[in-house]
């Protein structure tokens, strides 16, 4: 049982660290870190039963932890912030606003659009989204009247 707990832990601290690091509007959500995590560990002792190594049986695991969550909203938002706009919000604006433009309904409304996984990132689509979703961005910074480092102020 204490073998349990420890891997119990040990799954929800990576899948926490992760979460906060590449979905942080995912943190707070408590009954999917809990059903992950679960769903992580029975992987995991099942493999070990199944007489796979740790390190497969790990492997195995933390393919359930992340399954769906490889493509990110948020590091999407950073690297367009940090590619398109890297003059006007120098680091570490970038991270501080993405979380920001994740709440935004008109930034949703443009993810809605795509039918997002795990391999979306290489996908032909990823490019419409990066384009649609830099677009969204400059008419949020006009419309809003943000305040951002003019390129001579940089």
């Amino acid at each position: 049982m204490n073998q349990t707990k420890k891997e119990l832990s040990y799954f929800r601290l990576k899948l926490e660290g992760y979460l906060r690091d590449h979905h942080p509007e995912l943190v707070a959500n408590s009954a999917f870190i809990g059903a992950r995590t679960d769903l992580a560990l029975s992987s995991y002792c099942d493999s070990v039963a199944q007489g796979f190594s740790h390190l497969e049986a790990e492997a195995m695991a933390s393919e359930i932890l992340y399954q769906g969550l490889h493509f990110s909203k948020y590091d999407t938002l950073v690297s367009i912030l940090m590619e398109e706009f890297s003059e006007e919000l120098p680091d570490p604006l970038p991270y501080r606003l993405a979380p920001i433009l994740l709440g935004n309904k008109s930034v949703q409304a443009v993810f809605s659009k795509y039918e997002l996984h795990d391999d979306f990132d290489g996908s032909p689509e990823y490019e419409l989204l990066y384009t649609e979703l830099t677009g969204t961005i400059v008419l949020l910074i006009e419309e809003n009247h943000l305040p951002t480092l003019d390129k001579a102020e940089a």
